[in-house]
C-alpha cells in the first residue's frame, strides 16, 4: 500500500513498494520541485503568456508551485497536464504542501485538486488548469506549448514514457526555443531529446542528484 513519507526538507512525498518508487526526492520534494521546475523551467522561460505540459500530475506539487508564483507575477499561465493514475483523496488531503506555499496554498491546493478532469478551469489569478485524465503512452498529444516539465517516473521504472517516439510527439507540440526540464540525466534521455531537435543542457540538481537536464526546442 502507497505510504507518505516525510522527506529531508519536510515536505511529503509518496512511496509506492509495488515498484519501490518515491513520487519526489527523499532529499526534499518542495525543494527538488522548486529547483527543477520553477527555478530552472518557469523562471527561465520567458514567454508571457505562458503555456505549459506537464508530462505526471501526481500529487500536484508542480502545479501547486507554478499557481503560487503566477498568482504573485503577471504572466497568465495556461497550464495542461496528463495523469494516468489521479491519486486517491484520502492521500491528497493528507499532503502538507500548502504550509510551504504561503497565505493562499491551503485554497490553491484544494482547487487544483477538486477542479473536474478533462476540463479548463480558472484556479487563481494568471493560473488555468486543464487536468486530462490518459495514458501518455497512448494520448496523441496537440496543442503548442513553451515549456515542458517531464515529471514521469524513471526511465527505470516506465521505459516506455522516455521513449524516442514519445520524446518526438513532445518536441512536434513545443515551440521553437521553448524549454523542457526533468530531473533525469540519463544518457539515454540526453540522446532522445538531441535526436528530437533539442539542445541539451545538463545543469546541477536538487540535493541528492548530481545534474539534471534543460533542453531547448531548436
Amino acid at each position: 500500500m502507497n505510504q507518505i513519507i516525510t522527506t529531508s526538507d519536510g515536505s511529503h512525498t509518496i512511496y509506492i513498494p509495488e515498484i519501490d518508487e518515491h513520487y519526489h526526492s527523499v532529499h526534499g520534494a518542495v525543494q527538488e520541485s522548486t529547483i527543477i521546475f520553477i527555478k530552472s523551467g518557469f523562471d527561465f522561460c520567458k514567454a508571457d503568456p505562458i503555456s505549459i505540459l506537464e508530462v505526471g500530475f501526481g500529487t500536484g506539487l508542480n502545479a501547486l508551485l507554478t499557481a503560487i508564483k503566477s498568482v504573485t507575477g503577471k504572466r497568465v499561465v495556461n497550464y495542461t497536464s496528463i495523469e494516468n493514475h489521479p491519486l486517491d483523496n484520502k492521500f491528497i488531503i493528507s499532503l502538507n504542501y500548502p504550509v510551504f506555499a504561503g497565505e493562499n496554498g491551503r485554497e490553491i491546493f484544494h482547487l487544483i485538486h477538486s477542479s473536474r478532469w478533462n476540463k479548463s478551469v480558472n484556479i487563481c489569478k494568471n493560473f488555468n488548469l486543464h487536468k486530462i485524465e490518459a495514458d501518455f503512452t497512448e494520448k496523441p498529444l496537440s496543442g503548442k506549448y513553451d515549456l515542458i516539465y517531464f515529471d514521469a517516473f524513471g526511465p527505470d521504472k516506465q521505459p516506455e514514457m522516455w521513449t524516442m517516439e514519445k520524446f518526438s510527439e513532445i518536441s512536434a507540440v513545443t515551440n521553437k526555443k521553448g524549454i523542457l526540464v526533468t530531473y533525469s540525466a540519463k544518457g539515454e534521455v540526453k540522446r532522445n531529446l538531441k535526436a528530437c531537435g533539442f539542445e541539451v543542457t545538463l545543469l546541477p540538481g536538487p540535493p541528492g542528484k548530481r545534474q539534471m537536464i534543460r533542453a531547448m526546442k531548436i
